[in-house]
């Protein structure tokens, strides 16, 4: 046995670890697709109809949060206000929130003070918001996200039936161009699986999350668990605030709601670059050698099997390895084309976009690769048009 058969029996090897991770996760995907509770399905109790802040950031949404505004004024609950909190927007964002406060009493306009040092923008823009808020019951939504009419009922209704302290709703997620389209079905099957609702409704589960898109809690609870000044470094602030609330003992519970709530969840090449970069940084920061292995692992798991298919079908007659690992790497080639295709299918993203999953795994090992190699520069992320280094901000979110 040469060389050359000793390193393709260990990529065998790590093939056959791979294809069995795959059967994991699309069966927790299946599980979670069949089994995650839906927002307006669940038996409602009598409740009485309090008050409701939505607090809505918004920072250079010049392009989306008329449609959001529209999507909130037209709700049929009928005891809520809305503050639209403009962010230091450098576009027309504070002039539409002003045009419509002036139109509608409900709309209540905020200009964010100068955002300190130490604070992740929109973490401080929410707490500007929260200032002025008068509801017992806070919701924290997205300028680029839509609402069915019933939504705010509904998230009230479930919550209040339930005793619950907090809620959050899966939206569907909106792609605006081709490139998140191909990428997306690959990267929310970990979703389906490490923040899945089961997890997270499952009260022997530590697993906390939130859709920043998307969550409703009791204002008592938002302020136990220290509010956004808690999180105020935090990248992903939805993530590290539902954590918390999960470990503070809180009754949270997550739903689906793609069918009231459309999330757009990167809007261009750049935007989606910066998001994946923004999953990997809080885990270098954590703990720098275990991310590193987290990034191999997604790379084999997502990635590998597809070049080493085209590596073994060219060398296939060279030795007797190679048909093995042809073989191997057609069935984890395989699942995760299945994988893909299933993701695609629940995210309403079509057939051609996710025959293009080599691609698609290819901009999310680089995205989480750059994560990685830029964490700790002076300008590692930038997000809503801002530049931060995150070296010298802790990062919970997610843990490793």
């Amino acid at each position: 046995m040469d060389f050359l058969d000793i390193v393709n029996y260990a990529f065998i090897a790590t093939l056959i670890g791979v294809s069995g991770a795959w059967v994991f996760l699309i069966k927790s995907m299946l599980s979670s697709f069949r089994n995650t509770p839906y927002l307006d399905k669940f038996p409602q109790k009598d409740h009485k109809t309090p008050k409701v802040s939505v607090i809505l950031p918004a920072r250079n949404e010049e392009g989306f949060i008329e449609k959001c505004l529209d999507s909130l004024l037209d709700q049929d609950y009928e005891n809520y206000e809305i503050i639209a909190i403009d962010d230091s927007s450098t576009d027309s964002t504070g002039n539409i929130i002003r045009n419509y406060a002036t139109k509608d009493s409900r709309v209540i306009h905020v200009s964010a003070k100068p955002k300190p040092d130490g604070w992740m923008g929109k973490n401080w823009a929410c707490m500007e918001g929260y200032a002025v808020a008068t509801g017992e019951i806070l919701l924290f939504t997205d300028s680029d996200t839509t609402h069915s009419r019933n939504v705010i009922s509904l998230a009230v209704a479930h919550l209040l039936s339930h005793d619950l302290d907090a809620l959050t709703a899966i939206p569907k997620m909106v792609c605006l161009d081709n490139w998140t389209r191909i990428t997306l079905p690959m990267l929310s099957t970990f979703l389906h699986t490490r923040f899945s609702a089961l997890r997270v409704n499952d009260p022997s589960k530590k697993t906390g999350y939130f859709f920043g898109s998307f969550f409703i809690i009791k204002k008592n609870t938002y302020e136990k668990v220290g509010m956004h000044q808690g999180v105020r470094q935090e990248i992903i602030e939805d993530g590290a605030l539902g954590k918390k609330v999960k470990e503070s003992g809180f009754r949270m519970k997550m739903v689906r709601g793609d069918h009231l709530i459309n999330a757009v969840w990167a809007r261009d090449r750049s935007t989606l670059w910066n998001a994946l970069k923004r999953l990997m940084i809080p885990l270098y920061l954590q703990n720098a050698r275990i991310a590193v292995g987290i990034f191999f692992a997604v790379l084999f798991l997502l990635f590998m099997p597809f070049p080493l298919l085209a590596y073994s079908s060219i060398f296939l007659g060279h030795s007797e390895s190679f048909p093995a690992l042809f073989i191997v790497s057609i069935v984890s080639s395989g699942l995760i084309y299945a994988a893909g295709m299933l993701d695609a299918r629940e995210l309403h993203i079509r057939f051609w976009h996710a025959l293009c999953g080599p691609l698609g795994s290819l901009i999310i090992v680089s995205g989480f690769l750059s994560g990685i190699l830029q964490a700790k520069r002076s300008r590692s992320v930038s997000w809503r048009g801002r530049v931060y280094s995150m070296k010298d901000h802790m990062q919970n979110s997610i843990s490793v």
